[in-house]
Parts: C-alpha cells; structure tokens; sequence
C-alpha cells in the first residue's frame, strides 16, 4: 500500500470516529425526543445545540475546503442555533441527515486520489485538506463527546 493510500485510510478511519473515538450513531441513538434541547444543570449547551454546532461548523468546513466562493457564518453566533431545543423532531431529524451527508462528502473529498492533501488551498490563509480533514474529526470527536456529557448529566446515557 502507498503511504498517500496509507494516509488517506487512516484519515477516512478517524473522521468516521474509528478507534478511540464514539460516534454520533453512538451519542445520539435512544436520546429521548423531550431531552434533546434540555440543557442541564451546571452545563452550558444541550444535546440539540451540540449537534446542530456539529453540522454547521462541519458544513462550513466541507465548503471551505471546496468551493472558492464559499463564505463562513460569522463567528461565533453563526455556529450555534438560536434556541437550545429543536423547534420539532423534523428539525432533529434533518440536522442528524445534513451531519452525515456532509461527513460522507468530506470522506469523499479525501478518499479521492486527484485531492491533493497537501497542496494549500488557494482562497486560504495556508490550510489543506488534510488540515481540514483532521479538524472534521477533532472538532466532532470533541463536541460527540459532550454530547455524551450532557446525556450523562440528564440521566439519559446507557453505556
């Protein structure tokens, strides 16, 4: 195996939280409906706000790393949602769609052999895709986490 084929695996491992790291099938599945915009008490976010950071935050990513005219919310309030409960269980449902179809692109992005990894990004200040990718995986490692936090907090983690 090459040592591009190499990197990008390990790559695709990490981003789908292979390893040591949860998944969002793991931190989000069997989360009551009523418990998903509860914040608890002594912490700061709920499982709906987390998740709904997830999504934007990695959305704003995959367009950055893609697309030349891509432009980010503004930071911060344009990475959270406005209110910490879903306004439905519609809306729940959508954001968990939206994460795992951009995961999947941002997968595809690095699994293709014509993506350089390395080469910097025009439009960026000195970022790759491999830099991008590796902050996809942080940055949802980090926020799954919580998310388990949070359902510990409010009596609604079996694991």
């Amino acid at each position: 195996m090459s040592e591009a084929r190499a990197l990008r695996d390990h790559l695709l491992e990490l981003m789908r939280c292979g390893s040591a790291h949860l998944g969002p099938d793991q931190a989000l599945a069997g989360l009551p409906e009523h418990l998903r915009g509860e914040r608890p008490a002594g912490g700061p976010h709920s499982a709906w706000e987390l998740l709904e950071h997830l999504r934007i935050t990695q959305w704003d990513i995959l367009e950055f790393s893609r697309n030349p005219h891509h432009t980010s919310p503004p930071w911060p309030e344009g990475y959270w949602p406005e209110t910490p409960a879903p306004p439905d269980a519609a809306a729940w449902d959508e954001t968990v769609k939206a994460f795992y179809r951009d995961l999947q692109a941002m997968q595809d992005l690095v699994a293709d052999p014509n993506t350089d990894l390395y080469a910097k990004l025009p439009w960026g200040e000195g970022q790759t895709v491999l830099r991008e990718a590796l902050l996809v995986a942080d940055h949802n490692a980090y926020h799954l986490g919580q998310i388990v936090t949070v359902r510990q907090m409010l009596g609604a983690w079996n694991a």
